[in-house]
């Protein structure tokens, strides 16, 4: 091997990441380690630590350990350090965003550099709420005071998946410190590396093991998590199945849980808005520049039937327009599919849409078997037309760029449809009719309703879903203190005899 040889494969080599415990940064127990692939390439880009039970116990002991000392300093000085914690990602976001878009397929411009920047909110979010810890008092009458108590659950644990991990794993960490809880994550192994910055950066403003991050399995690092006697409450973001799994290990020590779970949202349009800046934000609300990996994408088009087929042609015409490719390219709009696995399972989804009678691909289908799209888990931007709501791909969550577009002629049967699913996460409307608009908003059971926006989650936003989508609300004042406190009550009698 040539010098030049030598130095381009040491500068591709594999990274090695370590988990975070009591403050340093560790390998598992085992010393076994996982890779992580970059999905553009198929190309490993790291190694991980592959934590176990040992690990989990080690984290644990060390959020236990750190908690008296962490839930007696002053809210206002923990809001101080998620503040400084905030500047400082601030100050990385390139760097972070360039993380992000190399682990999960995610395009830079459109989703990595946003992500980063939705970060450092969170924390600077949160941070500006460490004064609103506090409690109430209740007329009880002129010889009683009584009033409750804002006060931190414990150790915390919490899982978060790959599709905006950075983003996500703040949203635990963040308000959950700023309650004054400790916390051990663990990160999805598919897109752990910009959540282990994240924690190193953390890490430099806090005191040893208020926060703990693990990486691993989920049945081997995850589920000792769920299960570990010590943990006073689990957050979990990720899939209704999974959510299930966590709910029920809860429930044998009575442990609160907080579920973010799927969603197969509906996008109600009606006829009077057939224009491109509905088609825009239909796009968006769709998410197609995050691949439809986003539990919140509207993947049901309920297109009302006197402009079907001309929206549908706008929404292919600006579909087709956005490039698919290189994630860390600045030029590209929509990346790739996590992984192998998931990849597949989009494929597949395709492959029945294309075989079903009554099913008719607007645009799209399966990618390309050669070509530079075919050297990584890029999948096509894809709508099926259909008149039914009750096939797979119209009921399922797909996780990928499957969009299903069903017409409608009366209102309710459009919402009946809408709220004909276990899921119930977010929806869209689309018309000028603002009376139609909230009327219909209203009877669509589902936790968050856009009308006329196909935006993401804003801070301050009490964001959850309902049904099968979840329990508890993230974003906001009410979700922290719902999630991460718990409310005790001090009465006190003023009417006590006094000595001698």
């Amino acid at each position: 091997m040539s010098v030049t040889d030598q130095t381009r494969s040491a500068a591709t080599a594999p990274r090695h990441a370590q988990m975070l415990i009591g403050g340093a940064r560790v390998d598992s127990a085992s010393g076994a380690v996982l890779t992580v692939e970059n999905p553009a390439r198929r190309t490993p880009i790291a190694t991980i630590p592959r934590g176990g039970r040992e690990d989990v116990d080690r984290a644990v002991e060390a959020a236990q350990k750190a908690f008296p000392a962490w839930s007696k300093v002053p809210p206002r000085q923990r809001g101080r350090m998620l503040l400084r914690i905030a500047e400082a990602l601030e100050a990385r976001i390139e760097e972070m965003a360039r993380v992000i878009a190399e682990e999960t397929g995610n395009a830079l411009r459109t989703q990595a550099r946003p992500e980063a920047t939705l970060t450092a909110d969170v924390f600077r979010y949160f941070g500006g709420l460490a004064g609103e810890l506090k409690g109430e008092t209740i007329p009880l009458g002129e010889n009683v005071l009584s009033y409750t108590r804002r006060e931190p659950l414990g150790v915390v644990g919490a899982i978060i998946p790959w599709n905006a991990p950075v983003m996500l794993g703040a949203l635990k960490i963040a308000p959950a410190l700023c309650a004054g809880n400790t916390m051990v994550l663990k990160a999805a192994e598919d897109a752990p590396l910009g959540v282990l910055l994240m924690a190193q950066i953390c890490q430099e403003f806090l005191p040893p093991g208020v926060l703990n991050v693990l990486t691993g399995l989920g049945e081997e690092c995850g589920g000792p998590l769920a299960q570990h006697p010590v943990i006073r409450k689990m957050s979990f973001t990720g899939s209704t199945e999974v959510g299930k799994i966590i709910m029920r290990a809860a429930a044998d020590r009575i442990v609160p849980v907080s579920l973010e779970l799927g969603g197969k949202s509906p996008s109600i349009v009606y006829p009077d808005v057939d224009e491109d800046w509905v088609v825009d934000g239909v796009i968006a609300g769709m998410r197609f520049t995050r691949q439809s990996q986003s539990c919140t994408a509207g993947s049901r088009l309920f297109l009302h039937k006197d402009i079907f087929d001309s929206f549908l042609g706008k929404l292919q015409a600006k579909v087709q327009a956005l490039k698919l490719g290189d994630p860390l390219e600045e030029s590209t709009d929509i990346g790739t599919i996590i992984n192998e696995k998931q990849f597949r399972k989009v494929c597949g989804y395709v492959d029945e849409g294309l075989k079903r009678k009554d099913a008719r691909l607007v645009f799209g289908g399966l990618p390309p078997t050669s070509g530079p799209l075919s050297e990584g888990y890029f999948a096509i931007p894809t709508v099926f037309a259909d008149t039914s709501n009750d096939w797979r791909l119209a009921r399922e969550e797909i996780f990928g760029p499957v969009l299903v577009a069903i017409p409608w002629t009366d209102e309710a049967e459009a919402v009946r449809m809408a709220n004909d699913s276990h899921y119930g996460l977010a929806a869209y409307v689309w018309t000028h009719d603002i009376g139609s608009a909230l009327r219909t908003a209203h009877a669509i059971e589902s936790g968050w309703v856009q009308v006329n926006q196909g935006l993401g989650q804003q801070m301050g936003h009490s964001y959850g879903g309902y049904k099968q989508s979840g329990i508890g609300r993230e974003f906001s004042l009410e979700g922290m203190l719902d999630s991460f406190t718990q409310r005790k009550n001090v009465t006190v009698n003023l009417t006590v005899p006094r000595r001698g």
